[in-house]
């Protein structure tokens, strides 16, 4: 506990996308299972965004291990605004990628390469301890890969 403030736990992370369902199947070939699907609208989200007229389908992510999740949203009303520049760099303030640990990391690059993932570098190697990279994703997010090796 840090003065009045107690966090129970981080529940999710959302990413705002403009193909739910592309979204959704980057994120299962990564190895995350679909939790559920849904649509939101109605005053209560107005109120929560800060938004008028809010209607969006959302797709619940959870890592197979069931401790984190990804929230993917894509907003139908009001349309979703993009970033720009498009493809902002890894060392853009604010939010920036989601990583995540793999067992089998050059099948996982593979993978998602065939769902559109490029690689902003290369693949790197940390010391004896980790393989590294970073791929752009949907909606340009940045998606960290990382494996054990030591």
């Amino acid at each position: 506990m840090l003065g009045d403030t107690t966090i129970q736990r981080m529940d999710n992370v959302a990413i705002v996308v403009d193909d739910l369902d592309a979204a959704v199947a980057f994120f299962t070939e990564l190895g995350m299972e679909l939790e559920g699907k849904g649509q939101v609208e109605g005053l209560w989200a107005d109120r929560t965004v800060g938004l008028d007229g809010v209607r969006s389908d959302i797709a619940m992510m959870r890592t197979p291990d069931g401790h984190s999740k990804l929230e993917l949203t894509k907003y139908n009303t009001p349309a979703a605004s993009g970033a720009e520049p498009e493809n902002l760099p890894p060392n853009t303030l604010g939010l920036h990628r989601v990583m995540f640990t793999v067992d089998d990391f050059d099948d996982t690059v593979a993978r998602l390469r065939a769902h559109g993932a490029e690689l902003l570098g290369e693949v790197a190697q940390y010391q004896s301890i980790y393989r590294l990279c970073y791929l752009r994703g949907p909606a340009g997010i940045i998606v960290a890969l990382a494996e054990r090796i030591g």
